[in-house]
């Protein structure tokens, strides 16, 4: 990629955390960008800061506003919006939809929405926020890890579906990231995800080395190229591991 100076950029869930550091950097880069965040504060303190433009909301209801704000084009959307859902197969059924709608449908209806127009120009570009979780698991976060997955599913399925037209897709899959919702995980966050937690910069950086280097999938964090080529070629071994980490947690809660 180029540039993106000039292009028109959707970020979502960009009120902090990894969506204010894409929004910074698209900014930075001369795109123009709309800000989304479900919290109108941190939508505008972000959008003022950059010079973009503040569409505050729902991840899935805003997508033809936040097109018309752009003045009807949009060349990146970046379904960055997400939901840390702890809990396990006995969370209550709210919690499952309700990670299944943000973490996967926001991104099916951003996509009904944007595609068409994408097809029809020949060019587009669709960037999810899925987490390594999709790629791996979370250990105490069931409905996150089985929607993150879902996230991954679908990014998948569109880039080998429409590439050849011209619609470019990154998945991007870190393991933590210094951000609230990092925090939110608690302890199983601490055991897993704090020790090489990164900086959200860091994960726009690999965005855009990813972008430049027309790859699908953006790994913030290299070593998870391992573990997910661990967990294809020996399930056995990566589930035994995953369960002495998952045993180690329970015995940190006891």
């Amino acid at each position: 990629m180029d540039t993106v100076q000039g292009t028109n950029v959707v970020v979502t869930g960009a009120g902090g955390g990894i969506g204010a550091a894409l929004a910074r950097r698209f900014a930075a880069e001369g795109a123009r960008v709309v800000v989304n965040d479900i919290d109108p504060a941190r939508t505008k303190a972000v959008a003022d800061e950059i010079g973009g433009i503040p569409v505050a909301g729902d991840a899935s209801a805003i997508v033809e506003e936040a097109r018309d704000a752009l003045g009807g084009t949009v060349d990146v959307y970046c379904a960055n919006a997400g939901l840390a859902s702890p809990g396990d197969a006995f969370a209550d059924e709210e919690v499952w939809a309700a990670a299944w709608d943000v973490n996967v449908m926001a991104h099916v209806r951003a996509v009904r929405t944007l595609l068409p127009g994408w097809l029809e120009r020949g060019s587009g570009r669709f960037v999810s926020t899925v987490s390594a979780a999709g790629l791996l698991t979370m250990v105490g976060a069931a409905p996150y890890s089985v929607s993150k997955h879902g996230a991954y599913a679908f990014a998948e399925w569109l880039s080998l579906t429409y590439r050849h037209r011209g619609l470019k897709v990154h998945a991007i899959c870190p393991q933590g990231v210094r951000t609230d919702m990092l925090t939110a995980a608690g302890s199983a966050g601490d055991l897993v995800l704090a020790p090489t937690a990164i900086e959200p910069e860091d994960v726009a950086d690999a965005l855009f080395a990813g972008m430049g280097a027309d790859r699908f999938l953006i790994l913030p964090h290299p070593e998870v190229a391992g573990y997910y080529r661990a967990r294809a070629t020996d399930p056995e071994r990566w589930l035994n591991s995953m369960s002495h980490i998952q045993q180690t947690w329970e015995g940190s809660r006891q």
